[in-house]
């Protein structure tokens, strides 16, 4: 019984990151209706920055961790929101009332930039942060001595995660963004129809959703240590696909989904064996993906 409350304790921190990206993923993919792999490009480059700038605040200012993480999240803020604001203003909107199809090359040319400029930027090293709130909190021990629990620090990115979600849940159902992006993702020539701003709109989801994906990335890059240089491609198709378990077109859907695939994962860890781990998982999202390629209209 503790074994297996260890791994659903294990899958929390996954679920909700998996979660929160797929809720920001939605945002994205409900204004284009194209798989793009831009939003994990933007998770991994803010992850890098973040990682960048904890390194020279620390090692460069001789700043304490604390100052060097506020510094990493400022500039991983900074230079994120603002590359998604530019990709979403002149890339994706020119693009996608030109061709959506044409998404999925842009989308791969951002890819490589945002890598790229990275990886320049750190000089192709791998960064790691030194490890903090790592001390275990015991939820539960039975009499043989095994004990189940979760770090401090996963602890607080879980709630934080899961608190964002909710939080952003709410807005978008009652806010006039919420309602404007509904509209706009439904039938955008409609909603221009009707007055609104298609364009603003859609800048203002893409902008939402690196918002999203940024403090992802700091949450989850501060509890791994590190953000590869190859995540990009990596978690852009993974959320991609994750997403597709709870139906792309709706963010709090695609959120509970994916923390259904984040559970599925770790238990698929624990009890079964691991070489087969990606290729059931992956193989069962490829099929939910293609059965839900039609997406239906935003409630």
């Amino acid at each position: 019984m503790a074994y297996l409350l260890q791994q659903v304790l294990n899958a929390l921190p996954l679920a909700a990151l998996y979660g929160l990206l797929s809720f920001g993923y939605a945002l994205s993919f409900g204004m284009t209706r194209r798989v793009d792999i831009t939003f994990g490009a933007l998770f991994a480059f803010a992850g890098q920055i973040f990682v960048l700038f904890t390194d020279i605040g620390w090692n460069r200012y001789y700043l304490i961790l604390p100052a060097s993480l506020g510094l990493g999240a400022v500039a991983a803020l900074a230079y994120a929101l603002g590359a998604s604001a530019f990709i979403g203003r002149h890339v994706m909107r020119p693009l996608f009332r030109q061709s959506s199809n044409a998404l999925l090359v842009a989308s791969l040319a951002v890819l490589i930039l945002l890598s790229e400029t990275a990886r320049l930027a750190s000089g192709s090293r791998d960064i790691w942060l030194s490890p903090f709130l790592n001390q275990p909190v015991v939820l539960m021990k039975n009499a043989d001595g095994f004990t189940a629990s979760l770090t401090v620090l996963q602890i607080v990115n879980t709630g934080m995660m899961v608190l964002l979600i909710v939080t952003s849940a709410i807005v978008m159902r009652v806010s006039r963004l919420g309602r404007l992006w509904r509209a706009v993702a439904d039938d955008p020539l409609a909603a221009r129809f009707c007055g609104v701003d298609a364009d603003r709109v859609f800048v203002a989801g893409f902008l939402v959703a690196g918002a999203l994906a940024t403090i992802a990335a700091i949450l989850s890059t501060a509890y791994y240590g590190t953000m590869d240089f190859s995540a990009g491609l990596v978690f852009g198709v993974k959320v991609a696909l994750i997403a597709a378990a709870g139906g792309q077109s709706h963010p709090l859907h695609a959120a509970l989904g994916a923390a259904a695939v984040a559970l599925a994962e770790t238990l698929w860890s624990g009890y079964g064996p691991i070489v087969w781990k990606d290729f059931v998982i992956t193989g069962s999202l490829v099929i939910l993906l293609i059965a839900s390629r039609r997406e239906r209209l935003i409630p």
